[in-house]
C-alpha cells in the first residue's frame, strides 16, 4: 500500500498594514483623478448653467439654474446675430482644413518614416520648430500678404493659416505612427504584385487609420477653435466663424453684456467638440500611443 505524502507550502501571511496601504494609495488616486476631472469640467459645467438662467438671473451664484429657461439660446440663434451662419463658416474652415492638412501630412509622414535622404532629421526639427512661432507675430504678414492678394473675407483667408498651425502636429505624430508599422508589410505586398503605391494604398494605410484618425480630431479642434487670424482677416458677418461673431453679440441696449447668450453660445460651440471626444477617446489614446511602441 502506497502512501502519497502532500508537502504544503507555509503561505507567508498578509500583513494587515500592507493592505491598508494598498487601500490608501487606491482610493488616493481616485480622489487624484476625480479632483482633476472636476477641475477639467468646472468651466463647462458653469457655462452650461450660466446658458441656462433666465436673462434676469445670469449673474446668480447660485450651483443650478432655477427656474431652467431657454431664453438665451433663443437670443443666441436670433437672426441679428448671424450665429448660425457663423456656425455653417466654422464646419467649412476646420473640415477643408482638416481635409488638406491630413492629405499632406499623411504622404509628408510617410515619406519621411520609409525613405532614407540626407537632411531627414533637419526637416523634422524645422517642422517642430515652426509650430513654436506665437500666431500673434503672423498677423502682420499675413495681413499684408492677403490685402495684396485680395482675399480678404475668404474661406482661404482661414484655411490656409489654420493648415499651416496643424500641419506640424499632423506631419510629427503620423512620422511615428508609420515608423512604428513594419517595412515587411510593403514588401509582402509587392511580392504578390503590388506597385508601391497599391502597396501603400491597400496595406498601409487601412492599417494606419487609427493614427490618421486621432490625427484628423485633433486638427479639427485646431481649426475649430482658431481665432485670432479669423478676427484679423474677416470684417464681414457672413463670412464670419462662430468664435469670432461670440466676441460681437450685443445686448438688448447699448450697454447691456450679453453675458447668458455669450454662454449659451459657447455650449453650442464647445459641446460637439466635448462629444467626439467622449466618444472617440479610446480611438484617440490608441493613436496617440500606438507611435511610441515598437
Amino acid at each position: 500500500m502506497s502512501t502519497t505524502i502532500f508537502r504544503l507550502r507555509r503561505v507567508a501571511p498578509v500583513r494587515r498594514g500592507t493592505k491598508r496601504a494598498g487601500r490608501g494609495t487606491a482610493w488616493a488616486r481616485r480622489l487624484g483623478i476625480a479632483a482633476v476631472v472636476a477641475y477639467c469640467l468646472a468651466p463647462f459645467y458653469w457655462m452650461v448653467v450660466s446658458s441656462l438662467r433666465r436673462p434676469a438671473d445670469q449673474f446668480s451664484n447660485a450651483p443650478l439654474p432655477a427656474p431652467v429657461s431657454f431664453d438665451n439660446y433663443s437670443a443666441a440663434f436670433d437672426a441679428r446675430n448671424g450665429f448660425g451662419r457663423a456656425l455653417v463658416n466654422s464646419l467649412v474652415v476646420a473640415g477643408v482644413s482638416t481635409a488638406v492638412t491630413l492629405v499632406v501630412a499623411i504622404f509628408a509622414g510617410y515619406a519621411l518614416a520609409r525613405l532614407q535622404f540626407r537632411g531627414k532629421t533637419l526637416i523634422l526639427t524645422l517642422i517642430i520648430a515652426a509650430s513654436m512661432f506665437p500666431p500673434i507675430i503672423l498677423v502682420v504678414p499675413l495681413l499684408e500678404l492677403f490685402t495684396d492678394a485680395g482675399w480678404i473675407n475668404t474661406y482661404q483667408a482661414m484655411i490656409v493659416p489654420s493648415m499651416s498651425f496643424a500641419l506640424p502636429l499632423a506631419v510629427w505624430n503620423l512620422t511615428a505612427f508609420f515608423r512604428q508599422m513594419p517595412a515587411e508589410l510593403e514588401k509582402a505586398a509587392q511580392v504578390d504584385g503590388c506597385t508601391p503605391a497599391q502597396a501603400f494604398r491597400k496595406v498601409v494605410l487601412p492599417l494606419a487609420a487609427p493614427g490618421v484618425f486621432t490625427t484628423a480630431i485633433l486638427v479639427f479642434i485646431c481649426a475649430w477653435n482658431e481665432f485670432l487670424i479669423a478676427v484679423s482677416v474677416v470684417n464681414d458677418r457672413h463670412m464670419m466663424t462662430a468664435n469670432v461673431i461670440v466676441s460681437l453679440f450685443t445686448g438688448q441696449y447699448k450697454y447691456d453684456q450679453p453675458f447668458g447668450t455669450q454662454m449659451a453660445a459657447g455650449v453650442v460651440v464647445t459641446l460637439p467638440l466635448v462629444v467626439a471626444v467622449l466618444f472617440f477617446q479610446r480611438r484617440i489614446v490608441d493613436g496617440l500611443t500606438a507611435g511610441g511602441l515598437k
